[in-house]
């Protein structure tokens, strides 16, 4: 007996029969440029080279210039969906982690041995990966479902330390750039919780530090980035992204407010912008001063999963379970012009509504009514 996946070939109610016909319509738009890859993007870094490296759910890797659409298969694993990704530039080597609790190490020179054993020490999905150096030793810092942050020597590709987390599972971590010193720093992590913890990182000792949680959120934070100005950036959730402010021990002066889960959120501090990514498939340009909305980019048809920054062009990448890789400007005339010419398609579907009051339903029994009256 035959079996399909087609949602077509099962009862789906009418909203749901709604949203399908309203992402097939908007998957055809050439808004972003978009670039399209065979399965679904879970995660996307910078190449530092004009293109950014993608993690899809098919369990491949993808290297994409941006300029071309180009795409180049870098890493297949094949088994389970890769999650996340950290580029380590002294080593030149990629790293993803993956649904199977393996982090895979992708060696980008030519004259690298290619067939790097896995790092294994996690007893659930990855979710996020951290690159770093210590002592002059490369390194990199894992968090996964297990709720457990370990910190890998990349010399052995052998955990140093396990440090089990008392929060939910881990979500970002992020260095905080006041601290950092040649042989330690602290690390903030997020989870699917609601709290923001501290931690000494070192080569000799690794421990949470005696300090109370962050609490600026109500529920799961997903991304954390530090702004040039050392304070922190949060998405949640909650459907808010915050700048915490380190002068005011981390309390918020700023909440951006969003209709949807906040997946990802990325500071431009020398534009005075910041972008968000939201799962209503939408990405948001904010002025830093004021908060203000300052562009929506309307794309993707499916739920952003993360944003990148594009070397130092003005521009934002943004990827989704659309399958679709995409380029934003952050240039001010751009933004405009975008803006102006959706506030012009919104104009001409409002006009075409108002043609007609009625549904095809009712316009087709007014066509029976009038034919029996003649």
């Amino acid at each position: 007996m035959s079996r399909s996946n087609d949602p077509g070939h099962y009862f789906q109610t009418t909203e749901a029969l709604a949203t399908s016909e309203r992402k097939a319509a908007k998957s055809k738009n050439k808004h972003g440029h978009p670039i399209k890859l065979p399965s679904k993007i879970l995660a996307v870094c910078d190449d530092g080279e004009g293109g950014v490296y993608a993690a899809e759910a098919a369990g491949d890797v993808k290297r994409v210039v941006l300029d071309t659409g180009k795409t180049e298969r870098i890493f297949t694993q094949g088994i389970a969906p890769l999650t996340c990704l950290a580029l380590h530039p002294s080593t030149k080597t990629l790293y993803t982690g993956s649904w199977d609790k393996k982090i895979y190490a992708i060696p980008l020179s030519p004259s690298t041995d290619n067939k790097t054993q896995p790092l294994t020490s996690h007893t659930d999905f990855l979710k996020c990966l951290l690159p770093a150096t210590l002592s002059n030793q490369p390194i990199l810092l894992s968090g996964a479902a297990d709720a457990t942050l370990i910190l890998w020597s990349l010399s052995t590709h052998k955990p140093l330390r396990r440090l089990p987390s008392p929060t939910k599972a881990l979500q970002s971590l992020a260095i905080d750039p006041d601290s950092l010193t040649p042989e330690a720093f602290t690390l903030f992590t997020a989870s699917s919780d609601r709290e923001i913890r501290r931690w000494h990182i070192s080569l000799e000792k690794c421990y949470e530090l005696d300090e109370e949680p962050i609490l600026a959120h109500e529920t799961s934070i997903y991304k954390l980035h530090f702004d040039s100005d050392g304070d922190l950036w949060t998405a949640s959730a909650d459907k808010t992204a915050k700048h915490l402010v380190r002068a005011r021990n981390w309390e918020a002066d700023t909440v951006l407010q969003h209709p949807d889960f906040v997946r990802d959120v990325l500071p431009f501090d020398d534009l005075g912008l910041v972008v968000t990514a939201c799962r209503d498939e939408e990405v948001r340009v904010w002025e830093i001063s004021s908060g203000e909305l300052v562009c929506v980019y309307s794309g993707h048809f499916e739920e952003i999963t993360g944003l990148a920054r594009r070397g130092e062009r003005r521009e934002v990448v943004s990827v989704g379970i659309d399958g679709t890789v995409r380029v934003w400007s952050l240039e001010r005339g751009e933004m405009k012009r975008f803006a102006e010419e959706k506030g012009k398609g919104k104009e001409e579907v409002v006009e075409e509504k108002k043609e007609s009051l009625m549904t095809a339903e009712e316009e087709a029994e007014l066509a029976e009514l009038m034919e029996d009256d003649d």
